[in-house]
């Protein structure tokens, strides 16, 4: 079994994709009230993934006020065309899917260069080798454990081996980006998911449909053995 990163906690960071949108600001107050550090925001255009969700000027909005950690999940076409954008809107990790850059490591170059911190995410078929010159430069991979685009969907088992075999790639290239998984997470698989090497989990409709937020919090903090 290959461990997790020595360098990163476990840490949960519930996606606002299942979060009540008309009382956005309260529920940022609410996670942080919770102990949650960070939090998940999806990025949908239509044509990336089947599904249109927000942009900038409402992370902006929301950012005044909030100190969590916003880790922002663009599934978008063209994601160079936003970078400036999503950065000035107060993002602090900037997350670009490899099946939708051309020049994927341009891409990374220009995320750290706003002062942010980048990630890659991968389709669930995507195969680990499109990291293989661009991992020393990710402070984040995510794999997509579901296809992206809607929440509550039905968790993929290979995952498991995806993320054995990335923990392998990193410890065979010297580095520890923090590896994130994102779909159908819940308590019953956050435990296997650490010890398969995740160390942020993101979990949408498993985290909101279960108030009061801390309580929730920490059936995911024992379930990660954190």
């Amino acid at each position: 079994m290959t461990p997790a990163s020595p360098l990163h906690p476990p840490l949960l960071s519930p996606s606002l994709l299942s979060c009540d949108f008309g009382r956005l600001r309260e529920e940022l107050e609410a996670l942080e009230a919770a102990g949650l550090s960070w939090v998940h925001w999806d990025v949908m255009d239509g044509r990336f993934v089947p599904n249109i969700t927000l942009g900038p000027p409402l992370i902006k909005a929301c950012r005044k006020g909030s100190s969590l950690f916003f880790d922002v999940h663009l599934m978008i076409v063209e994601p160079e065309r936003y970078v400036e954008d999503f950065a000035a809107a107060g993002a602090d990790l900037i997350g670009v899917h490899a099946e939708a850059c051309t020049h994927l490591e341009r891409v990374l170059a220009q995320i750290k260069a706003t002062g942010k911190q980048a990630a890659v995410s991968l389709n669930p078929h995507t195969p680990l080798q499109v990291l293989e010159y661009v991992l020393p430069q990710c402070d984040m991979v995510l794999l997509m454990s579901v296809n992206p685009g809607f929440g509550g969907q039905q968790f993929l088992d290979f995952t498991y081996r995806k993320l054995y075999e990335l923990r392998v790639m990193c410890r065979r290239q010297g580095c520890w980006p923090r590896v994130q998984v994102d779909g159908g997470v819940t308590p019953d698989n956050a435990g296997a998911l650490i010890a398969a090497g995740a160390d942020v989990l993101v979990s949408g409709s498993a985290f909101f449909g279960f108030p009061p937020y801390y309580e929730r919090h920490q059936t995911f903090v024992r379930a990660m053995g954190v």
